[in-house]
C-alpha cells in the first residue's frame, strides 16, 4: 500500500508520519557534499530553508515535526515558526547525527509525498496479473469524477483470486469492486454486480483483499472491474499511457482493458486511449497445481 498526501497538506503528512512512519518528500539543495557550506543551511542549528523557485533535486524522509521550532534558527528569514524533522542519505555526519530541520516555509518540502503504508510478506501471493509495468503515468476519464474500468486476464493455473490492486488518483475516493469469473466479451460488463466497496482517504496505490476468494481454472478468462468516484478529479482512472516520453517501455499488446462512463457502455482502453489500465489481480495457486509445478521444475 502506498499513500500520497497532497502537496503542502501538512496535516495529512503529519497524520501519515504518526500512523505509518516516514514520508518521502524532496528539497532543492544547492550542495552535494554534506561538508559543503550553503547560505540556506545553518550548521549551528542543523536547519534548512530554501524559498526560491528551483525545483526539487534531493530526496529526504520526513520522520517528525515541531510546530514550535524557532524561526530564528534558520539562516534565512522565514515567515514563522515550525519545521519538519528530516533524514536523508548522508548519514550521521550531517546535521544532528543525521537529523535536520526543514522549515514549513521551504518552497519544496511537502510538495511530492510518498509513504509506504502496508508492506506484506513476499509470499502473500504467488501469481500477479498486470499489464501496466510502468505503473501510473497518466490519467483518463470522461470529464467526470466517476469512472469504471476493467481488465481481462486468463488464469495461468488452477487458482484462488484473492486481491486486486489499483490507484486512487485523488483524496476521498470511493470504490466498488467486482470479479466476473467467466468473461464472455464486453457484454459481460453491462450488468456488473459489485460485491464490495470502500473509502480511500488519500491518493495512492491500494491492495484490496477480496472478502471471498474466487476460484479459477487454468485457461479461464476472467475480469476484474472497479468503479471509482474521486471528488474534484475529472479524469480519475490511472493508466500506463504510451507517451512519446516513455517510448518503447509501454507495451499495449499485453493488455485487454475496458473503460466506461456509466458502467453500461464500454470501450477498449488500448484503442481509444492508447493506454493500459493500472489494475492488477493477485492469486494463489491451489496446492495440487503448485506441487505439480514444483515437481516439473525439479526434472532434469
Amino acid at each position: 500500500g502506498v499513500r500520497m498526501p497532497d502537496a503542502k497538506d501538512y496535516y495529512a503528512i503529519k497524520q501519515t508520519v504518526y500512523r505509518y512512519g516516514g514520508v518521502e518528500s524532496s528539497l532543492y539543495i544547492d550542495f552535494t557534499n554534506p561538508r559543503e557550506e550553503s547560505e540556506y543551511y545553518s550548521r549551528e542549528h542543523s536547519s534548512y530553508c530554501y524559498t526560491g523557485g528551483e525545483l526539487s533535486n534531493h530526496d529526504v524522509v520526513i520522520i517528525g515535526w515541531d510546530d514550535h521550532y524557532p524561526a530564528e534558527n534558520f539562516s534565512k528569514e522565514v515567515l514563522g515558526d515550525g519545521a519538519f524533522i528530516c533524514q536523508n542519505s548522508w548519514g550521521t555526519a550531517f546535521g544532528e547525527d543525521g537529523i535536520f530541520y526543514v522549515s514549513y516555509y521551504d518552497t519544496n518540502i511537502g510538495n511530492y509525498n510518498v509513504a509506504y503504508t502496508d508492506v506484506e510478506a513476499a509470499d502473500n501471493y504467488n501469481v500477479i496479473y498486470q499489464s501496466d509495468l510502468c505503473g501510473w503515468t497518466g490519467q483518463i476519464g470522461y470529464n467526470s469524477d466517476t469512472g469504471s474500468f476493467s481488465n481481462v486476464y486468463e488464469a495461468s493455473e488452477d487458482q484462488e483470486l484473492q486481491a486486486v490492486g489499483f490507484y486512487a488518483t485523488g483524496a476521498d475516493t470511493q470504490y466498488r469492486v467486482a470479479v466476473i469469473p467467466e468473461f464472455q466479451g464486453s457484454s459481460s460488463l453491462e450488468t456488473i454486480t459489485y460485491t464490495q466497496s470502500g473509502y480511500l482517504q488519500y491518493p495512492g496505490y491500494y491492495t484490496i483483499r477480496l472478502k471471498e476468494a474466487v476460484s479459477l481454472k487454468k485457461g479461464q478468462r476472467f475480469t476484474v472491474a472497479v468503479q471509482i468516484t474521486t471528488p474534484g478529479v475529472s479524469y480519475p482512472i490511472a493508466v500506463e499511457f504510451a507517451s512519446s516520453e516513455l517510448g518503447n517501455a509501454v507495451d499495449l499488446t499485453d493488455g485487454e482493458g475496458y473503460i466506461s462512463p456509466n458502467g453500461r457502455s464500454w470501450e477498449r482502453v488500448e484503442d481509444v486511449q492508447n493506454s493500459n489500465l493500472c489494475l492488477k489481480a493477485y492469486a494463489v495457486q491451489n496446492q495440487q497445481a503448485q506441487e505439480e509445478e514444483e515437481q516439473e521444475a525439479k526434472k532434469p
